[in-house]
């Protein structure tokens, strides 16, 4: 098992025992109980099942509405939804920069016409909706909700999270729009909104998982996480929220890797690390304000275009060890992900993976049951003290964003990266079907196959939309959201009445454009 901290090196171990008896009696050791190290529920996946929360979206909205329903009727407890390309930057499929990536990455989705048909047919009351959109997470919660009040669905009744985390869009993902101040007022905006309108709904999901696939280790996984959402939470404070009034409904994102053991510790060490941050920061009184909640995504980087089929067992038993360390949701990737977007019958195993983990291996009837082990433990109480490590060199430099306008977390991720990269090539690391045990006779494989005519009639329907809505009502509701921005009185309600009057997704983002202005982050080389 590979354990390093931010340089490289493996760190010294840290006794087990020392760990447990400075608890403060043993009941602190228990699931439950602070500092959640051991899991945030007394009786975990005993009580109720992690959320099989499967991510597609394809073409169209009515291919992909498809395909949530064919994964519902399958089994799946909740949805979450990919985007393209152009809608994760807040542009229209007409957008000539949008040529070619439309619908191609994910759904693409232009108007509340679009949300409209994404959800034909499925009770967005009764399911749990996940989005995966950052820059534009405002636009794509309005249209959520716009449609949500089409169902006669109040809103205090949906449940679900954007991602809104837009810090690791400038660290490691890309897919970023305004600068940064903006970008942190329309974070805050929406979770001030929330607060007050969507109780239920989780406002930010603050993600390690595209960090992690860029190259990070797991440790710098942990810390550059945490330390993005302590940087949140203090902006939502200074924006006149207090810790209780967010924090509850923040939830995390991580990956899972191959090093099976490792990953379990992390998740284990995320929890307690979490809760003794903002125990000894913000002291909430509200347990559930400490309680560090998440969802895992098998890692796409270690799918391997080689021997395709392989991935399916990569993937079991990364799904294995986000179980094993307490999530709360799961998505586990399909096996032809390296080739392309899934097909239905991958989607379909990805999906058997976890149902066959949670009822016939018989782990769910046991809480944390690796707890206790001498290996656990220590690597544990290692991935705590290597993230506080980085946590402490990222807050002497003035936090996430002072670290991130410096290229610092950019800098780590790339040289991770590196090490990786030579340790594959070289064959220290190995990697089935890459650099071990490769087959130069393998069949080749076809993943999903897109009909290009379906980006073409969507374009074609968006233009007739625009031709035949009551435009004065749409610049009417744009210009109510341009004054917001200057004024700044919260974003969420014009935009809200923007979408209802038919303002597309690219409409509200260009007058966000035009009042925020755009920004490049620093590589880090």
């Amino acid at each position: 098992m590979k354990t390093e901290n931010v340089h490289g090196s493996k760190p010294s171990g840290h006794n087990v025992v020392e760990t447990i008896d400075s608890t403060d009696g043993a009941s602190q050791n228990s699931p439950g109980m602070p500092p959640y190290r051991r899991g945030i529920h007394p009786g975990m996946y005993r009580d109720r099942l992690w959320t099989m929360r499967q991510y597609a979206g394809f073409s169209s909205p009515s291919n992909t509405n498809k395909r949530f329903k064919r994964l519902l009727d399958s089994g799946q407890t909740g949805i979450s939804i990919a985007f393209d390309l152009p809608t994760q930057l807040g542009l229209d499929s007409d957008d000539d920069i949008s040529s070619g990536e439309v619908g191609k990455v994910g759904v693409s989705i232009d108007s509340i016409h679009d949300m409209r048909e994404l959800f034909s047919g499925i009770d967005m009351g009764s399911i749990s909706t996940s989005m995966t959109i950052n820059a534009p997470a405002t636009t794509l919660l309005a249209l959520y909700v716009a449609v949500a009040e089409e169902q006669g669905i109040s809103i205090d009744q949906l449940s679900g999270t954007v991602q809104n985390d837009i810090l690791k869009e400038y660290i490691s993902r890309g897919l970023y729009i305004f600068p940064p101040e903006p970008s942190i007022r329309l974070t805050t905006d929406l979770m001030s909104w929330c607060n007050r309108n969507a109780p239920r709904w989780n406002t930010i999901s603050i993600s390690g998982y595209h960090m992690r696939e860029a190259g990070c280790t797991a440790s710098q996984e942990i810390a550059l996480t945490l330390a993005n959402a302590i940087f949140y939470s203090r902006k939502a404070i200074e924006s006149g929220m207090k810790i209780d009034d967010f924090a509850p409904r923040m939830s995390f994102f991580f990956a899972c890797h191959n090093d099976f053991i490792e990953e379990i510790c992390k998740f284990r060490a995320a929890r307690q690390l979490w809760y003794e941050l903002v125990e000894e920061e913000f002291s909430p009184t509200n347990p559930r304000s400490s309680q560090l909640r998440f969802h895992t995504q098998t890692s796409g980087v270690t799918l391997t275009a080689q021997q395709p089929k392989n991935n399916a067992i990569r993937v079991a038993y990364q799904a294995l060890s986000a179980v094993l360390g307490g999530t709360q949701s799961l998505h586990t990737n399909s096996f032809d992900e390296a080739l392309g977007l899934p097909t239905e019958d991958s989607a379909r195993l990805a999906l058997r993976t976890q149902q066959i983990i949670a009822e016939e291996l018989g782990i769910t009837g046991h809480v944390d049951p690796l707890g206790g082990s001498s290996t656990v433990e220590e690597n544990t109480d290692d991935l705590i003290h290597q993230a506080r490590s980085i946590i402490r060199d990222i807050e002497e430099m003035g936090g996430a964003m002072e670290c991130v306008k410096a290229g610092f977390q950019q800098r780590i991720i790339h040289e991770s990266a590196w090490e990786h990269l030579r340790s594959v090539e070289d064959k220290s690391e190995l990697v089935v079907g890459v650099n071990s045990h490769v087959d130069e006779t393998e069949p080749v494989f076809e993943g999903l196959i897109l009909d290009s005519s379906e980006a073409n009639s969507k374009i074609s329907r968006l233009i007739e939309m625009k031709a035949n809505r009551n435009i004065e009502s749409v610049n009417e509701s744009l210009s109510e959201l341009r004054q917001c921005c200057r004024n700044g009185s919260n974003v969420m309600p014009p935009i809200i009445s923007a979408v209802k009057a038919e303002a597309t997704v690219g409409e509200v983002n260009s007058v966000l454009r035009e009042e925020f202005g755009t920004w490049v982050a620093p590589s880090g080389v």
